[in-house]
This record gives structure tokens, sequence and C-alpha cells, in this order.
């Protein structure tokens, strides 16, 4: 069955890298995602000034990127490679190290459109 494989870190300057081992490995694609982590947000944006009436858009556009979520739908037997190659990249022996990220794994039912991808699979 295949697995959605997720990573948030905080070293958004390593996201590509990530996503490029990953590729490397065999994921047969990987998304970059831009994200915020709402702890972090509260915190910066108590050093930003902010005016009466603003939307948590307008504070995420004053403060800089936090986080980057990488993620790509895999055989299962690949989520372990991919999640050592993540650590190598990030310079960490696991994804337990504080502030390295975190990554979760999910089954995925059906996977719909992936091209060139043994995992198109029907219901």
């Amino acid at each position: 069955m295949p697995k959605l494989v997720m990573l948030i870190t905080t070293h958004v300057e390593k996201g590509l890298a990530v996503a490029e081992a990953w590729e490397a490995a065999g994921a047969p694609g990987v998304t970059l995602i831009d994200s915020y982590g709402l702890h972090d947000l509260r915190e910066r944006s108590k050093s930003v000034e902010i005016p009466l009436f603003v939307s948590m858009a307008q504070v995420m556009r004053q403060i800089e990127q936090t986080n980057q979520t990488i993620l790509s739908v895999v055989d299962n037997d690949l989520v372990d490679t991919l999640i050592d190659a993540a650590c190598r990249v990030l310079g960490a022996s696991s994804l337990d190290e504080e502030g390295v990220g975190v990554a979760f794994v999910l089954p995925v039912d059906r996977v719909i459109g992936m091209r060139g991808s043994e995992l198109d699979s029907a219901p």
C-alpha cells in the first residue's frame, strides 16, 4: 500500500536539498510547501508592529518563513529511505533531535494521476 510521507522542518534553506535527495532515492514526485507554525507566528508577531485590525495573512507577509513542508507518495518500502535521506541532509542522526523537524507517514488508499508511477491504482 502506498504511503504519504510528510516532513515539516524549520531548516527552510535545506528544503530543496531534502526534496532532491528524496527524488534521487526513488520518490516519483516531491512537493515543497512554505508553511508557518502557529506557535512561531505568535512569538514572532510580538516583535512586529501590528495595527488594530489585521489579518493573519498580513502578519505572515511581514514575518520570515518559518517552516518547509515536504511531501511525497511512495511505496511502503521507500519510507525509511526517505526519512534517512532527510536526516542526512538536515545533519541529524534522527528527527527526534530538537529543532530538526517532524515527519509522519499516512496510508494512501488510492493514487490517481501520478504519471510514471506504479502507484496509480483504481478502487
